[in-house]
């Protein structure tokens, strides 16, 4: 049990880590993530909004007291990797660092459930036959 501890810990930091890192650069206005915004057709605004909603989703998701608020943070980030997944595809552009980033939480979602919240196996729910 305790492997899965650390391994979540360490998917979610890692996680963390990068979110933190996006919401800074978004913040922050970096010309080359201004670029790529615009190349994928989105207006400026959108950096501060996603920037603010990244950096909020970091606290919920590295918090251990409310556990419906980290729910609430694997699905916001879940709709925004998707989003981003998608947007890439849609302008012809590789998408792998929303994949990998999606995994990587897929990760920390699936060792929180076991490992932190303590869901038994049998009480797991089934999703297109995956357990969650």
């Amino acid at each position: 049990m305790k492997y899965k501890k650390i391994s979540y810990w360490i998917l979610t930091v890692l996680f963390a880590g990068m979110m933190t890192l996006s919401s800074v650069l978004y913040l922050s206005h970096a010309p080359a993530i201004v670029q790529a915004f615009h190349s994928l057709g989105y207006p400026d605004y959108m950096l501060n909004l996603l920037g603010t909603a990244k950096f909020i989703g970091v606290i919920a998701l590295v918090q251990t007291r409310f556990s419906v608020l980290k729910e609430w943070a694997y699905a916001g980030f879940t709709i925004n990797l998707i989003g981003a997944s998608w947007s890439h595809l849609s302008v012809g552009q590789p998408f792998v660092m929303p994949f990998v980033s999606f995994i990587i939480l897929l990760g920390s979602y699936i060792l929180w459930k076991r490992a932190i919240k303590n869901v038994p196996a049998e009480t797991e729910k089934r999703v297109g036959g995956f357990a969650l």
